[in-house]
């Protein structure tokens, strides 16, 4: 059956496979790979949307295919498919290099198709994507299911996409058309119904669950999230999903919010084809405390069996995180204070002290949380070289007074490859002291192709160069790892993993540095890259702290069969 609309999702960088590029700590925390390889969860809404509208979307993701097989050939994979419509997500800006390689790729083998992007980077930088010829459509925001629908209607009835919403096109003459930015949904109960029924139907229709898997190692750690909301209530000064970028880049004024029962009713959809986590995505809190609470209840109502990860932008109280205990008593929460300094923490976007901060840690402990993750950033502002090793010496403050508590899992990490485009750090640079050393969409899309991920990084501080920002972050990760094996929140054999990988990679970043003073590098490079595989594909001891444990039964799909053929939610 071919479908009318095909999704592709392509790595970071199209030929991660040939090139010899140390990818560096980018991807530690989260669950994809360097090759950044999970889609977007518009996918999966775009994907709803348009099957109610009676239409027939796939999604491949060939940067998975390309991980899981090296000898899968992307090219023929392209030419195999058929459907008159492509779309290629460029969400986050890490996939700018791929992403427009494989709209290539589609426009050389289906001259005839249409390829539309989408996503934030999409979003910002729309002019300079429609001066790629492979690329026809540019749909704007963060809400694009309906736009996407009617672009639909008029690709395949031939008619002249004038009246599309938020869409960016080239007329028959070539000159770029901006239709008005005006499908900006303050109602979200028409999206994201049953999203992931209709992957399970992709699955089924193409036979192709290796394309639709959203990461790597997905079907050993089935992790899935769930979406509360379109837009944001912070201000964080290093995100691009921040509210001043959402005002300023997607027209969106306010932040709009599903209702407390279709974020509960998701959980309970994703327990009927898997016992892996749940991440509800965003601090339920920014609808207000009574929104919160109630999805909290309904949660606890429904009995959700899986664990449940729930994200705080603050401290909150011991009430509120006794209320999530009571719905998920495995729960998981995560806090990003970013800095132990305070006052690097306000500039940053997070107002609040270490003691509130400290209350926070130890009211989720008491509650009986089964993890609690603390997550620190390098490369803020005002954050000098001393300031991250000071965090390190908070961790160990941290780590001593809570006693070593095996369930109190502190991290760090640079802000990288790239300081985010519609950040408040990225378009007031003097304002919050970064240096930005490349703004243009083709800019971005080279620096991915370099060989060490220091050269890849868009900004240096007026506190750190791009050098101290590689030397301390290695340096901050490798001290923070002896001090988990230190209190025992690590097992010795973890730690000693994640020292090696560290040491090799901080010395590798050097090693290329010499080969490309000397000039005429290829050869000698090209030489490297099996050592430099090697450091990239080395167990990450960060990621397997951040996996929660899962029983020997980790997806039911006999019982997602069962569903999709019932309708039963």
């Amino acid at each position: 059956m071919i479908p009318d609309l095909t999704l592709l999702h392509a790595p970071s960088v199209y030929d991660f496979r040939r090139k010899t590029i140390l990818y560096g700590p980018v991807s530690d925390l989260i669950p994809p790979t360097p090759a950044f390889e999970m889609y977007p969860v518009g996918f999966t809404s775009i994907t709803e949307y348009l099957e109610r509208a009676s239409y027939r979307v796939r999604i491949v993701n060939l940067a998975v295919r390309m991980l899981n097989d090296k000898k899968f050939d992307v090219e023929a994979m392209i030419k195999r498919l058929r459907s008159p419509v492509f779309g290629i997500d460029l969400h986050w800006l890490v996939h700018c290099n791929g992403a427009i390689e494989i709209a290539r790729l589609v426009k050389k083998c289906h001259p005839e198709a249409k390829v539309v992007m989408g996503g934030f980077s999409a979003s910002y930088y729309y002019r300079e994507l429609l001066a790629y010829p492979e690329i026809d459509y540019v749909l704007r925001g963060d809400s694009t299911e309906e736009p996407f629908r009617q672009l639909m209607d008029c690709i395949m009835n031939n008619r002249v996409p004038e009246a599309v919403p938020n869409l960016v096109w080239r007329d028959s003459q070539g000159r770029m058309m901006e239709n008005p930015f005006s499908h900006i949904p303050t109602d979200l109960s028409n999206v994201t119904v049953n999203h992931y029924g209709s992957i399970i139907r992709s699955v089924i229709r193409h036979r192709d669950l290796a394309s639709c898997i959203p990461f790597k190692n997905w079907l050993q750690y089935p992790i899935t999230a769930v979406l509360t909301c379109r837009g944001c209530t912070e201000n964080c000064a290093i995100c691009g999903g921040s509210a001043s970028a959402f005002q300023q880049f997607y027209n969106r004024q306010k932040a709009v919010f599903r209702s407390p029962e279709s974020v509960a009713q998701d959980v309970k959809q994703i327990g009927r084809f898997s016992n892996g986590p749940i991440f509800i995505l965003g601090d339920i809190r920014q609808a207000g405390d009574d929104y919160a609470y109630e999805l909290l209840h309904l949660l606890q109502k429904n009995g959700a069996k899986n664990q449940l990860i729930l994200e705080i932008f603050s401290p909150a109280t011991k009430d509120f995180l006794r209320q999530m205990s009571l719905c998920s008593p495995d729960f998981c929460l995560e806090i990003s204070p970013e800095s132990h300094d305070p006052e690097v923490r306000r500039i940053a976007g997070r107002n609040f002290s270490n003691h509130e901060l400290e209350q926070t840690i130890s009211d989720t402990l008491d509650v009986g949380c089964k993890r609690l993750d603390v997550f620190f950033m390098i490369g803020l502002p005002k954050q000098t070289p001393q300031s991250v090793m000071d965090t390190i010496d908070y961790c160990d403050f941290l780590l001593d007074r809570f006693k070593g508590d095996k369930r109190l899992s502190l991290f760090i990490a640079p802000l990288s490859p790239f300081l985010d485009p519609g950040s408040l750090g990225f378009e007031q640079p003097e304002r919050y002291g970064y240096h930005i050393l490349f703004r243009t969409l083709e800019e971005h899309r080279q620096a991915l192709i370099t060989p060490s991920w220091k050269y890849s990084l868009n900004y240096e501080t007026e506190w750190m160069t791009r050098q101290q920002i590689v030397d301390t972050s290695y340096e901050a990760i490798l001290r923070l790892n002896r001090l988990k094996a230190k209190y025992g929140v690590i097992s010795k054999e973890l730690a000693k993993v994640g020292e090696q990988r560290i040491l090799a990679a901080s010395e590798m970043v050097h090693r290329i540095d010499d080969i490309l003073a000397r000039g005429n590098y290829q050869e000698e490079l090209s030489r490297l890259k099996a050592e430099v595989d090697k450091i990239n594909l080395f167990p990450v001891s960060e990621k397997t702290q951040l996996e929660l444990p899962l029983g020997l039964i980790k997806l039911k799909p006999w019982r997602a069969l069962w569903s999709w053929a019932t309708g039963k939610r």
